[in-house]
């Protein structure tokens, strides 16, 4: 069949005044059947490809010219290359630049620290730090709320730590092995110490006179955390909720729950008492004037920010380090002095 198509071109080509030209042809035809017969798969590269695309939009009798391929196979060749040529045209995509990374980071951490707020507080809250961001934009980027939002329990303490203080006992042993008992007063906001006392014998009327004492000119507290000691009686009782004072007792043997002034008493005995020895009621309420000093003034506490409760500032010049003692050097306090 191929050299019958051969024969044919040829005469034709012969009579039309194109002998030369039709004998090439032949030639170069009948050693393309050679070469099919003998590679009946030839393998083409992707040049090959191009040109024979490219020859059959040019030439209209292009399909009556190929041998080592079909001409099916050249039209899926030249929509592969369209389907490429537009990809690459597409690479570049239109409309809205796209939205930097640090702008949308910044939306996702408003959202994990603001449960309440929806895209157009977002917007609002980022156009006052100079982002010019669409509300759909936000809107795109906001981390979905699997269930209605809320507060978290930190944050729900964090709302209510100014209004909450917690008391507690404990008791030292003098060194005539008598028994001191000292009542706290703290405040959960800045962990101050707003009151202390020692006395040989609690009762219920002593406990009480310490609230009213601790809490002047209508101070007080909206909730007062304690345990279910018997030593708070009904005058103590009396006396808070006249105060206006709701009570939050702990669970039976659970000091855990008020966690602060457990706290604070593990400090007072390990940075201070267990370093002395107590020789009377006197001597313990100095002892612990002082320490109540330092703690206030002095004391870094992780939970203030590496601070005190009486915050002290950092120190912007570059003088001399001073340091300044509290309970005779047990502990001390650094400060740069003039440069």
């Amino acid at each position: 069949m191929g050299i019958l198509r051969a024969v044919l071109s040829f005469l034709r080509a012969f009579f039309s005044g194109r002998a030369n030209l039709a004998a090439e042809n032949v030639m170069l035809r009948q050693q393309l059947i050679v070469a099919h017969r003998s590679i009946p798969r030839p393998k083409l590269r992707r040049t090959d490809r191009i040109v024979l695309c490219w020859l059959s939009r040019l030439w209209s009798g292009w399909r009556s010219a190929l041998l080592i391929v079909q001409p099916d196979t050249v039209v899926r060749w030249h929509r592969q290359g369209f389907k490429l040529y537009w990809s690459w045209k597409s690479r570049k995509k239109p409309g809205r630049p796209k939205v930097d990374q640090e702008i949308r980071d910044l939306i996702r951490r408003m959202c994990q620290e603001n449960s309440t707020w929806g895209a157009p507080r977002i917007q609002s809250e980022l156009a006052l730090l100079g982002h010019d961001v669409a509300e759909s934009t936000v809107a795109k980027y906001m981390i979905r709320q699997p269930k209605p939002p809320s507060q978290t329990w930190r944050t729900f303490l964090a709302n209510h730590v100014g209004q909450i203080a917690a008391i507690d006992f404990f008791t030292v042993s003098t060194i005539g092995f008598r028994v001191l008992y000292v009542f706290l007063v703290l405040r959960h906001e800045r962990r101050r110490v707003v009151h202390f006392n020692v006395t040989t014998s609690p009762t219920a009327h002593w406990t009480a006179q310490q609230i009213v004492e601790a809490f002047p000119l209508e101070e007080a507290p909206r909730f007062l955390l304690r345990d279910r000691d018997g030593i708070y009686g009904q005058n103590f009782r009396d006396r808070v909720k006249h105060m206006g004072i709701d009570e939050v007792l702990i669970a039976f043997r659970s000091p855990w729950q008020s966690p602060y002034v457990e706290r604070v008493v593990g400090s007072i005995r390990r940075e201070c008492l267990d370093h002395v020895i107590v020789f009377g009621e006197e001597h313990l309420r100095r002892i612990l004037v002082e320490y109540f000093g330092y703690y206030h003034e002095a004391r870094a506490h992780l939970s203030l920010d590496r601070n005190s409760p009486d915050p002290r500032q950092v120190s912007a010049t570059r003088g001399r380090v001073v340091a300044k003692a509290y309970l005779g050097g047990l502990h001390h306090c650094y400060e740069r002095g003039a440069a």
